[in-house]
């Protein structure tokens, strides 16, 4: 007997004009946003965007369902219009969104809008399920502007915070890298020597010793919180643990009190023991110990995730077998947590490598972090180096973050949580 036939949802296709109001709305916007002046000045070029999208949409339905020729087309049509209207820079960033156009215009018109809606689904049900993932696509972009601004402002050729008629118009000319030569050649005796001036420039610069020192503290509290923060996550797990909810609320505080209530109490005990702003190995212990105080809640809490699936049976077997506990942690436990425990570590680093607050109660001027730089930078001497800084330490937190999420999936499937 044989197997019935698979029938594939082919949803209905939209009146062409549905599509086209689309196109015309992501037109006007395009419009508003190249247009300069005040808002009547600018409604022209937004009812031109608009005619230009919609024609262009016209023209992409006459195709058929061809969404990758659909987005060549565009990239041709935009990248022309771009160059021709504005500059070729321009036209290279229009030429993406063409592309994207052109695809889009052959999802809508092909009513593939409505495959991850049941095919029952009303107009009203399907306008609700895409505006509610624009707002909150909107409020993503509200929380990640201020990033997109700040890089392409770290590469401002002049001395401001603001982009440059020049940049706007995306001239080569007004983008350079001088403010990131800046963070190495700020502070250097003489830039223009021959010989030896980059061990001169590594040993004296001022941000320089801020990134060696962000790292240096960085590295060494990230090792306490590590050990610190794994050690108790394992007590806090075993079912024997006595006073487990207060222990464990005492040691993840530090993510709850205010970060200068803490600076405060570490500046008054480690003023007791003669630590605190000590320019010497004394005060360099103090900003370690203080900064693996904050990092170890984060070791706990992701240690504590990943020891909640771990089969403790394993133990059991492996202490049956004569292994010691000890061996038992390296041999058994170790290994099924060392995903939790590295991301652990990574929060603890980041937590060190952006904190300012008790390194401004704690350390001496010698012992400045990149965080503690710019503040000093901001305070003291506005200038758009503070912004190639910002931007590397940008790149360093997704780099950092990305590895997290490699090792959460990764630790996921030795646990049996999602597919190998």
């Amino acid at each position: 007997m044989s197997e019935p036939k698979q029938y594939r949802y082919v949803p209905p296709q939209p009146p062409i004009h549905f599509t086209l109001g689309i196109l015309a709305g992501f037109g006007f916007l395009v419009g508003l946003a190249t247009a300069q002046g005040h808002l009547p000045s600018m409604l022209p070029y937004a009812a031109i965007g608009a005619v230009l999208f919609a024609a262009f949409a016209f023209g992409i339905t006459r195709l058929g369902d061809r969404p990758f020729v659909a987005g060549l087309i565009g990239v041709v049509a935009f990248l022309a219009a771009g160059s021709a209207l504005v500059s070729f820079p321009y036209g290279v960033l229009m030429a993406v969104l063409g592309f994207v156009m052109g695809r889009m215009v052959c999802w809508l018109h092909s009513g593939r809008y409505r495959l991850p809606l049941p095919p029952y689904a009303t107009a009203k049900q399907v306008l609700w399920f895409y505006t509610f993932r624009t707002i909150c696509g909107l409020i993503f972009l509200f929380l990640i502007t201020p990033i997109i601004i700040l890089i392409p402002l770290s590469f401002n050729q002049q001395p401001y915070f603001s982009f440059t008629e020049g940049m706007l118009a995306l001239d080569p000319a007004a983008f350079s890298l001088r403010w990131y030569w800046d963070i190495l050649a700020n502070g250097m005796a003489d830039p223009n020597a021959t010989t030896g001036w980059w061990a001169d420039m590594w040993n004296n610069a001022q941000w320089v010793r801020s990134i060696k020192n962000s790292f240096y503290y960085g590295i060494l509290a990230t090792i306490v919180a590590t050990s610190v923060g794994t050690l108790a996550a394992i007590g806090l797990a075993s079912s024997d643990m006595p006073w487990r909810r207060p222990i464990m609320a005492l040691l993840i505080s530090p993510m709850i009190v205010p970060l200068v209530i803490i600076g405060s109490g570490l500046f008054f005990f480690f003023s007791d023991v003669g630590w605190a702003k000590q320019g010497d190995f004394r005060g360099d212990l103090a900003i370690i110990l203080a900064h693996a105080v904050l990092g170890t809640p984060y070791v706990i809490i992701t240690v504590t995730a990943t020891l909640a699936g771990f089969d403790k049976s394993l133990t059991r077997a492996s202490a049956n077998m004569g292994a010691g506990p000890v061996r038992t942690f390296f041999k058994i436990q170790m290994p099924l947590i060392t995903p939790g425990v590295i991301s652990g570590a990574l929060f603890a680093f980041i937590t060190s490598f952006d904190e300012v607050v008790v390194v401004l109660q704690l350390a001496d001027v010698r012992q400045r972090t990149i965080p503690r730089q710019m503040f000093s930078g901001i305070k003291e001497q506005i200038s758009p180096t503070i912004l190639a800084v910002a931007t590397i330490l940008v790149i360093i937190s997704i780099l950092l973050l990305t590895v997290v999420e490699l090792l959460r999936r990764r630790s996921e499937r030795l646990r049996g949580l999602s597919p190998a």
